[in-house]
């Protein structure tokens, strides 16, 4: 196992239509609006741009986005990151319409009225491009993961509030 490989899934169940997930996802400059640890949106082009994180652990990271594919269709929004960590991540929205068992990201039931929400599937394959993160990736490899688990956890809560408050209007 190569410490500094990192492959991450994880679902979000959402009560929100798949139209308003897609939207609140695309919009990367809203991030810190709802995800407490997106600190900060820098735009760096039209599609791209460096956002600011910085969870639990006390570190932060500065990492460039840039658009690979964006295909409200599908509903897959995918970015190439480099600086601190450099891979690439992806999201895909599609109906939910069982709300079924819980997944890393979402409580059971979890769909709006009728039975109709949003299903994202985040992905991501990366390594860190910081040099201490790679120094230190040995030892606390499970640390890092765990920091991830609490962002993605934070993330999917600070989505739904969001998006509920847009749709009370």
């Amino acid at each position: 196992m190569d410490p500094n490989h990192y492959r991450f899934r994880g679902v979000w169940r959402l009560a929100a239509p798949v139209s308003a997930v897609y939207a609140a996802l695309e919009d990367v400059r809203s991030y810190p609006l709802w995800w407490p640890e997106i600190r900060e949106v820098r735009p760096t082009g039209e599609d791209s741009g460096d956002v600011v994180v910085r969870a639990l652990l006390p570190y932060r990271l500065v990492i460039g986005l840039a658009a690979k594919r964006r295909d409200p269709a599908a509903g897959v929004l995918e970015v190439a990151m480099r600086g601190d960590l450099a891979g690439w991540s992806r999201f895909t929205v599609t109906p939910d319409l069982v709300g079924g068992a819980d997944g890393p990201g979402g409580p059971r039931g979890a769909c709006g009225p009728g039975g109709a929400g949003s299903r994202v599937l985040f992905e991501e394959d990366t390594r860190p491009g910081k040099p201490l993160l790679r120094r230190l990736a040995l030892p606390l490899h499970p640390l890092f993961r765990a920091n991830h688990a609490v962002m993605m956890r934070r993330g999917r809560r600070g989505l739904a509030a969001y998006l509920a408050a847009t749709a009370a209007g």
